[in-house]
This record gives structure tokens, C-alpha cells and sequence, in this order.
């Protein structure tokens, strides 16, 4: 492990992307997410062998990066929100491919342009494939510079080894959000697992191809019920989370990445208050830690989501507890940032609403 450094979200990203054996960034500029592809810009030269290209446009950087992808490199490109919907149908193609990749969403305020404030409006396009077809990406939702440093790493392991795309959920706040950090030695990409599918050149071998139009409709089934048994075996292997505080908690806040800090403030309020509340944070956002929480409801009976959005993790927990618990929301979108304490008041007042004290 290198000594700490003091460094924002987006440059750790990027450092940490080199680190792991990113050879090839592509990107287009948008806010907040620019430092990153600023970053990445100085990391690649000096790095031997990488490449950075500012593409033309999101819809460019993206086909960009499978093209690099298909060739054997690891690969990424980052946005924010608006271009991240850009850049859907080449996640789709990648997916549809099985090509390893990672894509950086720095969230902001929307629909639409929206702002540039720190917002989690894009979770279900994340989590749900978010491009056409039956599809799946790993998402990954960081709390923390440290997080992101040792996660960006693993993503890049998670696209190699289920050769998927990857994608990493943070926001305006976490990405521009200064801390310490340690990072993890750089691999020596030269003893990264071989490749035996990519594209360089047929060199007397038999040529390979790499297609997403698959016309026959009985191969495109088959490809299709492949690709589920796929996304079934990384739910078992990958999800992860973080639980906080919840032994003897009578409520518990679920919330990730920047909420989840926020909540994790309102939590340690409310037990200096003598409120025995918890918090779960889901790490991988996709495959979602439903198991944990769908034990939890046998002794637990009250749940609030908080998001910095309208709710739409809060789809996911209610799925995961099927009606065993009772599930409250609070949100504040369009880049409103909550305060601990206005957490800590929400939860207060649900928790003696539902005589949670006189348990």
C-alpha cells in the first residue's frame, strides 16, 4: 500500500482506475465529473501504454471503449448523468457482447439538465439495465474515497471475470469531496488473466467474432437465458454491504453512497437520543443485498429509506421484504442535500409514532 493522499473523488477514480490496469480512458466533458476525465487525461501519458481520448461526443467515447475492450484492454469512460443516457445503447451492445468495462456516473440534479447538484435520480436507469433488452450491468455504490480507491479495483475484476460492464454510482458531493486515502499497489497488467476471446489479429488462428446481432431468434433466446444464469451467479458471489449499529435496532435507515454518510450522522444522533436505530447500506446496488434484509424482517418491523431522490432504491427494499415490515421513505431531490440532523428528526418522529420507545 502507497502513504495516504489527500484527493477528491473523481481524481482518486481515475488513480485508482491506472492503478488497477486501465490502459484506455475515452470520455466527453460535463459537469461534475470533468476533474475526472481531467485526471485521467495526465494519468494515461504518463502511464505506459495508456491512451486517453476526448471523444466527440458520449455516444463516441462509449463505442470507443468497447472497441478498446474487444482488443483486450481494460477499459472506462465516465459522465454524468445526461451523458450516461447517452452512452445506454453501447452498455447494451457491451452487455450483449459480454465485453469487461467500467462506466463512471457522477450524478447530478435532473430530469432533464437539471443542475449540477449532488442527486441519486439514477438509480433505477443503473440498476436496471438502463438500455434496451434483458440485461444486467454489476452497479457499485461507494460512500467514501477509500471506497472508491479499492472499488474501482475490484470493479475492473468483476468485468474481467464475469465479463460484464461495470458501472460505479457516486455524485457531485463524493466526487468533488476531498479525503485521505490509501491506495493499493499498481498491478502489473502483464500477469492479468489472459484473454482468449479478444480481437488482435487472426495470426494464423481461426478468426473470432464479437456480435450483438444475433438474428436467428432461437440463438438470441439461448443468448438471452445464458446471459441470466450469468447475472443469477454474480448475485450469489458479489453483493455486498455494510451494517451499522443493528443488533438491537427496533428501526433501521437504508440508504447508500453520499445518503448512506448522511444517515450514518442521523443514526449516531438518534442513539445519543436513547433510539435504538440501525442502518444497512448496500454496496452493490446491483446484485441487491434483498437476503439481508428480507431476514432482517424477523425482528425488525420498521424500515425508512432515505435517497437523495424521489424513491426509487426504496423499490428494491420493499421487494426485498415482501411485506413483512413496514417501509417509510424520505427523499430530497434535485440536489437538495440533507443535514444529519433533519435525518435524525425524521426519525425521530417515526419512531415515536410507531411507539417504538415503549417497546
Amino acid at each position: 500500500m502507497s502513504e495516504k493522499k489527500l484527493m477528491s473523488g473523481s481524481h482518486v477514480i481515475a488513480e485508482a482506475a491506472v492503478r488497477a490496469g486501465c490502459r484506455f480512458y475515452a470520455g466527453y466533458p460535463i459537469t461534475p465529473q470533468n476533474e475526472l476525465t481531467e485526471y485521467s487525461a495526465a494519468a494515461m501519458v504518463r502511464t505506459p501504454g495508456g491512451t486517453f481520448i476526448q471523444a466527440e461526443s458520449e455516444i463516441a467515447a462509449i463505442n470507443m471503449v468497447i472497441g478498446a475492450s474487444m482488443a483486450g484492454a481494460r477499459a472506462m469512460t465516465s459522465s454524468s448523468s445526461p451523458g450516461i443516457s447517452l452512452k445506454q445503447e453501447g452498455i447494451s451492445f457491451a452487455a450483449a457482447m459480454e465485453l469487461p468495462l467500467l462506466v463512471v456516473n457522477t450524478m447530478r440534479g435532473g430530469p432533464g439538465l437539471g443542475n449540477i447538484a449532488p442527486a441519486q435520480g439514477d438509480y433505477f436507469q443503473a440498476t436496471r439495465g438502463g438500455g434496451h433488452g434483458d440485461y444486467r450491468t454489476i452497479v457499485i455504490g461507494p460512500a467514501s474515497g477509500q471506497e472508491l480507491a479499492d472499488l474501482t479495483r475490484k470493479a475492473f475484476d468483476y468485468a474481467d471475470h464475469y465479463l460484464t460492464p461495470v458501472m460505479i454510482i457516486g455524485d457531485g458531493m463524493i466526487g468533488q469531496m476531498m479525503e485521505p486515502v490509501e491506495f493499493p499497489d499498481p498491478i502489473d497488467i502483464k500477469k492479468l488473466p489472459t484473454k482468449p476471446w479478444i480481437l488482435d489479429g487472426a495470426k494464423g488462428r481461426p478468426s473470432r467474432l464479437i456480435r450483438s446481432l444475433i438474428l436467428d431468434i432461437a440463438l438470441e433466446e439461448a443468448h438471452n437465458w445464458k446471459l441470466v444464469k450469468k447475472y443469477e451467479t454474480i448475485s450469489r458471489e458479489i453483493t455486498s454491504w455494510e451494517e451499522y449499529q443493528t443488533d438491537d435496532a427496533r428501526l433501521v435507515v437504508v440508504a447508500y453512497g453520499t445518503a448512506a454518510r448522511i444517515a450514518k450522522g442521523a443514526v449516531r444522533k438518534a442513539r445519543e437520543r436513547g433510539m435504538k436505530v440501525g442502518l444497512i447500506r448496500p454496496i452493490t446496488l446491483w446484485p441487491f443485498p434483498s437476503r439481508v434484509l428480507h431476514e432482517m424482517t424477523g425482528r425488525i418491523k420498521e424500515f425508512l429509506v432515505f435517497e437523495m431522490s424521489t424513491g426509487q432504491m426504496l423499490e428494491d427494499v420493499r421487494l426485498a421484504i415482501e411485506g413483512r415490515a413496514n417501509v417509510h421513505f424520505y427523499g430530497r431531490p434535485g440536489g437538495v442535500i440533507s443535514t444529519p440532523e433533519e435525518i435524525a428528526g425524521e426519525i425521530q418522529g417515526l419512531y415515536q409514532s410507531r411507539q417504538l420507545d415503549g417497546e
